[in-house]
């Protein structure tokens, strides 16, 4: 039997209130899961009494660590900062790599040269698909020393695409299209502020860290009522036909045409009350010039930092979780099994090496793209998307764009398009649409087939999807314009 330990056992032990206690369970049931659990509180209580033994320990040196910044002041100054938090940005910034530039607005360029002067920037790139975000462009990556800007991830963190492959005859989504439709309308729901009168059950929601961050434990009950809704903005739930051309060997798919359920959302006001929290701690920790403001960083030395890590991955899983039970859901409903998933996030950091060196990749709606990796890079409501593999290019940091991006934002999108002329559009490729707006409409988005070979250095393509039955948020979007703000759900 596999170890597992609980937060009150550690409290036991005399681990104080805190992060540590999250860690402190990771370690173990990663790292000496085949142990008894004596002989895993014997260790623990070994690095809980002398951490500094165990501080540059490869493993337990995470646990130690800790406890040592719990128990002294942690020194604020870092690389580039003055006494009081003031942070000067480089004169000269990191070079970085730009795919399609040609395309991307110089916003976006604007805010990827900023990002490249700070003192903690190791590498970066700027994928096709870029345009102006809060902090970190969207499309932006950002490989930085131990490191994490919680605007470079993101407001919707975690935010997520999900595809699965059922052995079905796609003729069956024209026929029997109504039936699809009321799968897709009662699986999940939309809008900024929608909850379940009923929870969903799901493990993520039992995570020790609800109970340990005073931040979670405030929104445990609202995250539950909203785990397996999808939001509003740019996310959706859709059927469509996937196409296969040959069999790859990664994707394991035989060629053949089948029925794809494809959704995009993300980690619903968890993700972005975590993000908003974080940064302001950052911002109130690291002054940056005015036009780096949302770039301010917490290091993983520092509580605040680790907290946002930990808070991060759990709002990953969170927004994992919403895809699976909105796929459990239909695929039930259909009586089939998925013969394939296919998934990644677009909004997150991960610890990768670079040139031998361990640092934190900021992926701002950016798709990882190692060598073989797969993921998926949707087009529009009208346009393809497609299941990639990723050819582990270092000069994109390993990543790809997470989709056709915008050409123009969501107030002038409404301010131009007519209703007739998004009416046509969506008659003209046969797409049943349930809720959508002309914020979201094709003509708001670059050319996802010029996307796509402006990266096909970065990715293999494997699959491609071709929507027919959509479902988007269908609020109404007009005081947009009135208020000039642009809404960052799914960022």
């Amino acid at each position: 039997m596999k170890l597992k330990i609980q937060g009150k056992e550690l409290r036991v032990l005399g681990f104080p209130e805190g992060p540590v206690i999250s860690v402190a369970m990771n370690v173990m049931e990663k790292h000496f899961k085949h142990h008894s659990k004596e002989e895993a509180f014997e260790i623990l209580k070994e690095v809980l009494q002398s951490p500094q033994d165990y501080a540059s320990d490869e493993v337990l040196g995470l646990i130690a660590k800790q406890l040592i910044k719990m128990s002294e002041a942690a020194n604020p100054l870092s690389s580039g900062e003055g006494a009081g938090g003031e942070v000067s940005l480089n004169q000269s910034g990191i070079s970085f790599n730009v795919f399609g530039q040609e395309h991307i607005e110089e916003g976006a360029m604007h805010q990827m040269y900023t990002a490249a002067k700070l003192p903690i920037a190791v590498a970066g790139a700027l994928m096709p698909d870029a345009h102006s975000g809060y902090g970190l462009p969207i499309g932006g990556v950002l490989a930085t020393d131990n490191a994490v800007i919680p605007y470079g991830v993101g407001v919707d963190i975690g935010c997520r695409m999900c595809l699965s492959l059922f052995d079905i005859d796609p003729k069956e989504l024209t026929q029997r299209e109504s039936y699809f439709a009321r799968e897709i309308n009662e699986a999940t729901l939309f809008g900024s502020g929608a909850q379940f009168d009923q929870a969903s059950d799901h493990e993520v929601m039992e995570n020790e860290l609800f109970h340990q961050l005073p931040l979670l434990k405030n929104l445990h009950g609202r995250a539950w009522k909203q785990l397996g809704s999808s939001g509003s903005g740019n996310h959706f739930v859709e059927f469509g036909v996937v196409e296969i051309g040959e069999k790859d060997a990664v994707l394991g798919i035989d060629a053949g045409l089948y029925v794809g359920l494809l959704s995009h959302s993300g980690s619903r006001a968890l993700g972005a009350n975590i993000a908003n929290h974080y940064t302001k701690l950052a911002i109130s920790k690291r002054r940056l010039p005015q036009d780096a403001k949302n770039l301010a960083w917490l290091t993983l030395d520092e509580e605040e930092g680790m907290e946002y890590w930990l808070a991060m991955n759990l709002a990953g899983d969170y927004a994992s979780a919403c895809h699976h039970i909105i796929h459990a859901k239909i695929a039930k409903q259909l009586g089939r099994k998925p013969i394939k998933m296919v998934e990644n996030h677009h909004n997150f950091a991960w610890k990768e090496k670079y040139e031998g060196k361990e640092v934190i990749v900021h992926r701002k709606g950016a798709t990882p793209a190692g060598k073989d990796v797969l993921g998926i890079i949707p087009g529009s409501m009208t346009a393809a998307g497609f299941i990639v593999k990723g050819k582990g290019e270092m000069a994109s940091v390993n990543s790809a764009s997470h989709g056709a991006g915008r050409r123009m934002s969501r107030t002038r999108a409404m301010e131009s398009v007519t209703d007739k002329q998004f009416r046509d559009e969506v008659e003209k490729h046969g797409i049943k649409l349930i809720g959508g707006g002309k914020d979201e409409s094709p003509f708001a988005y670059k050319d996802i087939e010029v996307v796509m070979k402006s990266q096909k250095q970065l990715v293999d393509i494997v699959g491609r999807f071709t929507p027919k039955i959509v479902k988007m948020d269908g609020a109404k979007h007009k005081s947009w314009g009135k208020k000039g703000r642009e809404e960052v759900t799914g960022e």
